[in-house]
């Protein structure tokens, strides 16, 4: 069989990357010609975890069949538009995901792993532990790295009772403490001073087709709400240049503090009402605060849903 690419979802956060790199190595064990790749260069947070275990980062495409290459296998994602560039050219081979499933269809059967847990790498290491392989310390700790951040150390309301066994096991085969390891994994993705506000709008971000409004939403994390607040209105102008260029009806930026769990919601658009309603607060010069919200996928987007399609 010719060579297959593994990879994550655009604009990789360390679970993505996590998860491909792992699941990668595991198709190899299966006896695939399989190869890790990216479809951007990694962030701040997942460049300490690939420097901490002594992993290179993926290296970046853009095009399937720029490559020769018309197998593939998607982790950490499944919708077309978050994919590769010509998704609908290739054959998918396989999908391991923990996101809903949307925009997806294949003219094939395919092996599909969706499973409503707290990480793509919580899925990958359970399979490694199926077929019983042998798991390197350097993908444990990618693995350990990609579960940590999609559930802020555990904290997040998407984590999965599972993912707690899941952890413990993958920081003691990757000889870390967790508790330790997981906080500066965290913290190193929060220097957000470096930062353009277009670079800051777009580090973790994704499109929604809500009742025909396509709404973007984004989150970074911090450990000063007020400091990223100072940029306002530098981030403002930036959210208002991505609508123009991109036909988004709404815009809603989530600034997440990983210290105290909790979000500040800074949103523009044609639907601020809507937005106002999801949430049940009133924006006070475009944001408003949101005690206890860390999750996109569980405490935004869902209260977005229904309010949209009112």
């Amino acid at each position: 069989m010719s060579k297959i690419l593994v990879f994550g979802h655009q604009n990789p956060d360390t679970d993505a990357i996590g998860s491909s790199y792992a699941f990668a190595e595991l198709s190899r064990l299966r006896g695939l010609d399989a190869e890790v790749v990216a479809l951007g260069e990694v962030n701040e947070e997942t460049a300490f975890a690939l420097d901490y275990f002594g992993v290179t980062a993926p290296r970046v495409v853009t095009s399937a069949k720029a490559e020769g290459v018309d197998t593939v296998i998607l982790t950490d994602h499944n919708e077309f538009q978050q994919s590769i560039s010509d998704i609908r050219d290739v054959t998918i081979m396989g999908v391991v995901d923990h996101h809903r499933v949307a925009n997806f269809e294949t003219e094939a059967p395919l092996f599909m792993t969706l499973e409503p847990v707290g990480s793509a790498s919580s899925i990958v290491y359970r399979q490694f532990k199926a077929e019983g392989r042998e798991l390197p310390k350097a993908t444990a700790g990618l693995l350990l790295s990609g579960l940590i951040s999609d559930t802020l150390l555990l904290k997040s309301p998407t984590t999965h009772p599972t993912d707690f066994k899941v952890a413990e096991a993958l920081a003691e085969i990757s000889g870390v403490d967790l508790e330790t390891y997981g906080l500066a994994l965290l913290k190193a993705g929060t220097n957000l001073a470096t930062k353009s506000a277009a670079e800051l709008i777009d580090i973790d971000a994704k499109t929604f087709e809500l009742n025909g409004n396509a709404v973007r939403v984004a989150q970074v994390n911090t450990v000063d709400i007020a400091e990223v607040l100072e940029r306002q209105d530098e981030i403002e102008a930036a959210i208002n240049a991505a609508i123009a260029a991109n036909g988004y009806s709404d815009f809603v930026f989530m600034i997440t503090d990983i210290v105290n769990s909790n979000s500040e919601i800074l949103a523009l658009g044609q639907n601020i009402g809507k937005v106002e309603a999801a949430f049940d607060f009133e924006l006070k010069n475009n944001h408003a605060f949101l005690a206890g919200a860390v999750s996109r996928k569980k405490q935004v987007v869902p209260q977005l849903t229904e309010s949209f399609n009112k």
